[in-house]
């Protein structure tokens, strides 16, 4: 066998292929989500009405308590890859996933607690600002659900086959993958509920 067949299967190789495929996603994720962003900032500066409308109708109180659960979730993702790589029996990353997963799920229910109270209160898709509102929110809102699903699919890997020192490219690539969906949430509560 060559020398540079060896070095093409070797794990370094595949780690790092990994995790350029993990940031050339996030990349067009990125693109994905400007476009969105772009469109709630063109149906505010083409409607003059947004404040009257639209704002006087969320409630900042509870997306900002919404936004510290997720922004907190991130910090239990960051617990989860710093045991791992300390202590290999897994039961401190165990035990941080299924916080991000609790916090995950109240992130959700915030959020559809939110949209209940907007349907309640008249807004809705047809309308001006619940369109982009709505179709914005519940993209995120399904990336979210995404990443829980993809916690519960590493716990039950880490049961089959568990996660070592050396072996945590799975919850590191998680761990870009939740954190971008934290900032992604964080500009999106700026601009839809803070300017």
């Amino acid at each position: 066998m060559s020398e540079a067949q060896t070095s093409e299967n070797s794990p370094i190789v595949q780690r790092e292929n990994t995790k350029l495929a993990m940031w050339v996603f996030l990349g067009g994720e990125v693109v994905f989500f400007i476009s969105l962003i772009l469109l709630i900032i063109f149906s505010r500066l083409t409607q003059s009405d947004y404040e009257t409308e639209f704002r006087l109708h969320l409630s900042i109180p509870l997306i900002a308590l919404n936004t510290f659960i997720l922004v907190t979730s991130s910090y239990f993702v960051v617990r989860a890859l710093e045991a791992i790589r300390i202590d290999d029996n897994g039961k401190a990353l165990r035990n941080n996933l299924i916080i991000v997963i609790i916090l995950g799920l109240l992130f959700l229910g915030g959020q559809a607690f939110e949209w209940i109270s907007l349907f309640n209160e008249g807004i809705n898709l047809s309308s001006t600002f619940g369109s982009p509102f709505f179709t914005v929110t519940g993209i995120h809102g399904t990336h979210v659900f995404v990443g829980i699903l993809w916690v519960i699919y590493l716990l039950l890997g880490h049961r089959r086959i568990p996660f070592t020192k050396e072996n945590n490219l799975g919850i590191e690539n998680f761990g870009l993958y939740w954190h971008f969906v934290d900032i992604v949430w964080i500009v999106l509560f700026t601009v839809i509920y803070l300017v």
